[in-house]
């Protein structure tokens, strides 16, 4: 059977070029910080692995490194897209914990990474440079047969054999190689192991043929089309080839040639040939950062405009759900919802237009409309993340604090890990006048920024203002209590 993707003409970059994250003097990875740190160091000669609670801080360390020190794409639509295609690969992926964190990188270079700790980053880039969700899921697929295979850690112990590696300078490595071009920022952490553990994502020749291997055996078991791996890496050398000297940042931790492209397209085609089609949210995801990395939300609007006026084009639903969000970035929100209004016209339920058109509501002052609009959506769909958020959104913007503040705290329970959202709670607290609320969620956000201290004057406010004996007030006394221990074990680390 011939094979299909289903995908419309791809539509052209915005902006092309890379945005330098420039790591010096970020509080994640100071020179200070990595010099003078007292955590272990990693391994040892005949040690073997490094542990798991070892993966654990690795993991942990490296979220507090980029939550202080890395632009970062908080969009929910995006966010809950991109967690649905992991879990999707998930199951089929050869992994002990499947307990994954998940962090999405604004910069629009090609990268992505997967870390000790289940730490798996995306770069905003790569929704730019994969034409289709199946050459998208393959990059995601190859991060995790890495991390199924422990390669990184692998390396890491191989590495702790020849010279002792801290802990600090392996995460100031990590974070180097993660999120910036393999050179830049290096003499900031100087006199540290992070110039090596750096390499640590470089990965051999043979961990790559094997993370090929695995990963498109992942994408099969998973229900997508293999093929979308040498798809990718051909992307990868037209852009290799384009970029001259300046390699980007996923090649340069992750060796492609010739040989390895002809190698995963012949092993690709081993598997059968299946009709295989991309998902319409991957491509409304993808329009949806061709706005956010256009030049202006003028220029997106043009080339949205330009495509659909095009007659040899295929209309597509992405394209105009794109021009919508462009509109709306542009100040044009009124376009953008009669745009939104007829593609819900033809599909009432789907979730990203009911959200971007409460977005566009919001925008023109019609918080009461697009509270019922979300209020409606998520009766259908309980607990959904990007319409909840959209609701906050709405309540705030009218004034009712303790409603937004509601939806918030149960995000934060599904969602502990996205710092936004206890800053957002925060807000939405002070608007309800609920003063101890405030602390808390201040004390949770400086938690996951790793400013234990902070956190910690956070929670003694809030215990100062609750009546003794109250279960509230336990309940602070208790979180005091894990603080202080946490604190305790990093003095003696």
């Amino acid at each position: 059977m011939k094979r299909q993707h289903g995908r419309p003409r791809p539509l052209p970059l915005l902006r092309a070029g890379g945005l330098a994250l420039t790591l010096a003097l970020s509080p994640g990875i100071s020179t200070a910080q990595a010099q003078d740190s007292d955590l272990p160091t990693i391994g040892g000669n005949g040690g073997g692995l490094i542990s798991e609670q070892q993966e654990a801080e690795i993991g942990r360390q490296v979220m507090v490194s980029l939550r202080r020190s890395t632009p970062r794409i908080t969009d929910p639509l995006v966010y809950d897209y991109l967690n649905a295609i992991l879990y999707r690969l998930v199951p089929a992926a050869p992994l002990q914990d499947r307990n994954l964190t998940l962090i999405l990188i604004d910069s629009p270079q090609l990268n992505a990474f997967a870390v000790p700790g289940g730490v798996v980053g995306v770069n905003g880039g790569l929704f730019l440079n994969a034409m289709t969700e199946q050459q998208f899921a393959s990059v995601l697929a190859h991060e995790l047969a890495h991390l199924s295979q422990r390669h990184f850690a692998r390396r890491l112990e191989q590495q702790a054999n020849n010279a002792p590696l801290t802990l600090a300078g392996v995460i100031a490595g990590i974070v180097l190689s993660a999120v910036t071009q393999s050179d830049i920022g290096i003499a900031t952490i100087a006199g540290t192991q992070a110039l090596s553990a750096q390499n640590m994502l470089a990965y051999s020749r043979a961990n790559e043929k094997e993370a090929d291997r695995i990963g498109m055996e992942i994408l099969a078991n998973a229900g997508m089309d293999p093929r979308g791996m040498p798809e990718m890496f051909e992307i990868m050398m037209r852009q290799n080839r384009l970029q001259g000297n300046q390699v980007p940042e996923y090649l340069s931790t992750h060796p492609l040639t010739q040989n390895r492209v002809a190698d995963s397209r012949n092993r690709a085609e081993q598997y059968p040939h299946l009709d295989i089609r991309d998902g319409q949210e991957y491509h409304l995801m993808r329009a949806r950062l061709q706005v956010h990395y256009a030049s202006s939300p003028q220029a997106a609007v043009n080339t949205f405009r330009a495509y659909l006026e095009d007659p040899e084009a295929q209309r597509h639903q992405a394209i105009e759900y794109g021009l919508a969000v462009a509109y709306l970035a542009n100040d044009q929100a009124s376009k953008a919802e009669e745009i939104l209004r007829k593609l819900l016209s033809d599909n009432p339920e789907r979730i990203t237009l009911n959200v971007t058109l409460a977005e566009a509501l919001i925008a023109q002052d019609k918080t009461g409309e697009a509270q019922q609009l979300m209020s409606d959506a998520l009766a259908r769909n309980p607990g959904n993340y990007p319409i909840t958020y959209t609701l906050t959104e709405a309540e705030i913007k009218a004034g009712d604090g303790q409603a937004a503040a509601d939806h918030l705290r149960k995000l934060t329970r599904d969602l502990p890990q996205q710092e936004h959202l206890w800053l957002r709670l925060a807000e939405a607290e002070g608007l309800a006048r609920n003063i101890v609320g405030v602390h808390q969620a201040r004390a949770e956000y400086d938690v996951l920024m790793g400013d234990l201290e902070s956190a910690q004057r956070q929670l003694r406010q809030a215990q100062e203002k609750l009546p003794a004996g109250s279960p509230q007030r336990q309940a602070v006394t208790e979180r005091l209590s894990t603080i202080a221990r946490r604190m305790e074990a990093q003095r003696k680390s």
